[in-house]
């Protein structure tokens, strides 16, 4: 069945690291340097930038917000008077920018980071031989009050990570892997038992949302389409949304709404140059699950 989708914003540099709170979607702005919001109407507004570009987005349980700041390599943490100040340090870890983040409940925070400077290696090589070799990242653990160690090594540009609803398990696109790797999650936050939840290849996964049925949308950045995958890597659904998609995330008042986040290049220079992002969004039938 073909899903009827709709734009719900435009004018949008570079959407990524999308979250659902308090009746509206949050997500980071990158070129405009600015977490923004939008509700179902589609009244989209800056809620505040930073001096870096910023990504994955996730909140505290004191309702404190964290933010990635991609090219620092740091994680700031932003008070609910709107004081921002740096909650911790990645660059001991993060090879390259850092990207996507899932907070838990308890406020420990999962980070990726691109491990390499994607879009030169993409320029000089293309993006079919980046795909078959390139240097790999590791995935940091942030502990509530701060503490940086490293959760997993050897991921293939970790994206995207969820926790699922009993908070036991961690899946992560490894996006020049082409699959989704999951965790198991331990009392003090390690990881363990890597293994392939979903190989998605020739698809590719950027960020990812996990479904009540156990299934997981991923934003195929290297294709126009947002794609839905069952564990252990059969296709469930395909949505089409005219530009290649990088981010998408489960919400609504019933968690039934699929937003997904497009731009006509991910490439820094092109993507800085106009606000070529949209928002699409979809009805679906299985509504949102887990920590995004």
């Amino acid at each position: 069945m073909a899903r009827t989708t709709r734009m719900l914003t435009d004018g949008v540099y570079f959407g990524e690291g999308p979250r659902w709170r308090d009746g509206r979607l949050w997500f980071s702005d990158f070129y405009a340097h600015a977490v923004k919001s939008v509700s179902l109407a589609g009244d989209l507004r800056t809620e505040f930038e930073i001096d870096d570009q910023p990504s994955g987005l996730g909140w505290m349980p004191d309702g404190s917000m964290l933010i990635v700041s991609m090219t620092k390599r740091q994680v700031l943490r932003r008070t609910a008077d709107g004081a921002i100040s740096l909650h911790a340090d990645l660059s001991q870890i993060a090879g390259y920018h850092c990207n996507d983040m899932v907070v838990d409940a308890l406020g420990r925070a999962y980070v990726g980071n691109f491990g390499f400077d994607l879009d030169t290696a993409i320029g000089a090589r293309g993006v079919q031989s980046v795909l078959a070799d390139h240097p790999t990242a590791r995935l940091a653990c942030i502990s509530p009050d701060g503490v940086v160690s490293i959760a997993a090594g050897d991921m293939h540009f970790p994206n995207g990570p969820v926790i699922t609803p009993d908070g036991k398990t961690l899946i992560v696109g490894e996006t020049l892997a082409g699959c989704l790797t999951a965790f198991d999650i331990g009392p003090d936050g390690s990881l363990s038992n890597r293994r392939v939840w979903a190989a998605t290849s020739p698809r590719v996964p950027d960020g990812i949302a996990l479904d009540a049925e156990g299934a997981i949308w991923i934003a195929n950045p290297i294709a126009p389409e947002c794609v839905r995958f069952a564990e252990g890597g059969a296709v469930l659904e395909v949505i089409e949304t005219g530009q290649n998609c990088f981010a998408c995330m489960l919400g609504g008042d019933d968690g039934r709404t699929l937003f997904m986040l497009t731009a006509a290049s991910s490439d820094h220079r092109q993507a800085a140059a106009a606000p070529t992002g949209k928002i699409l969004v979809a009805s679906v039938d299985s509504p949102r699950a887990g920590l995004p």
